[in-house]
């Protein structure tokens, strides 16, 4: 299978929302950004992480993070790779600003809140995985992961971290199957009763 990688464009913007919220979701009926918009269904829920993916601000969710993997020309996976040193809680909730959400969207997610792991500022954060199902997800993966860490040592960083749900078991055993270890978890009753699952588990990798 021949896998190209590319920067994500404004164009991708749809594909970037869908991979956004399954990737929130992870498996689950809910995830983050269904509390944080409240849009109703899916399709509304899609427009507002496409408008979130295109702000001026440049949130982590903002296209210019993502890249895009394809194979013979068409979209196989998406993943989204940020420096948290740049993309902070102030600048998120600036660009959520812009989409017409305010700042009353922190009480919306007090579950998540609880468990949100602090990650180093010197620490690339990868985010976001999704792969289609008419293709091998390890493949397109490790070539989307392996693209953003290429791209993290050329901006200096020594070490990728990454956030998965407790539970979450195939993303955990991809992390780890290309060299990301445990390095800590949180979990919290309000969270597992808010989205469903036991808490997060941070993972990371040197680079």
């Amino acid at each position: 299978m021949d896998i190209k990688i590319r920067q994500a464009t404004q164009n991708d913007s749809e594909t970037i929302a869908k991979a956004v919220l399954e990737s929130s979701r992870a498996d689950k009926n809910v995830g983050i950004f269904d509390f944080i918009f409240q849009a109703g269904d899916d399709a509304g829920l899609i427009e507002f992480l496409q408008k979130l993916a295109t702000t001026g601000t440049k949130s982590y969710v903002h296209y210019s993070n993502f890249i895009i993997a394809e194979v013979n020309g068409e979209i196989a996976g998406v993943l989204c790779g940020y420096e948290p040193r740049i993309a902070t809680h102030e600048v998120f909730g600036k660009a959520l600003n812009e989409v017409g959400i305010g700042g009353e969207y922190r009480e919306r997610i007090s579950g998540y809140l609880i468990v949100e792991p602090e990650i180093d500022k010197q620490t690339w954060v990868l985010d976001f995985m999704a792969v289609k199902d008419e293709y091998h997800e390890f493949d397109v993966l490790k070539e989307l992961i392996r693209k953003s860490l290429l791209t993290a040592r050329l901006k200096g960083y020594r070490k990728a971290q990454t956030v998965v749900e407790i539970g979450s078991v195939e993303a955990q055993m991809v992390y780890e199957k290309l060299g990301f270890h445990l390095i800590d978890e949180k979990k919290s009753d309000y969270y597992k009763e808010q989205f469903g699952r036991a808490g997060i588990m941070r993972l990371q990798m040197e680079l």
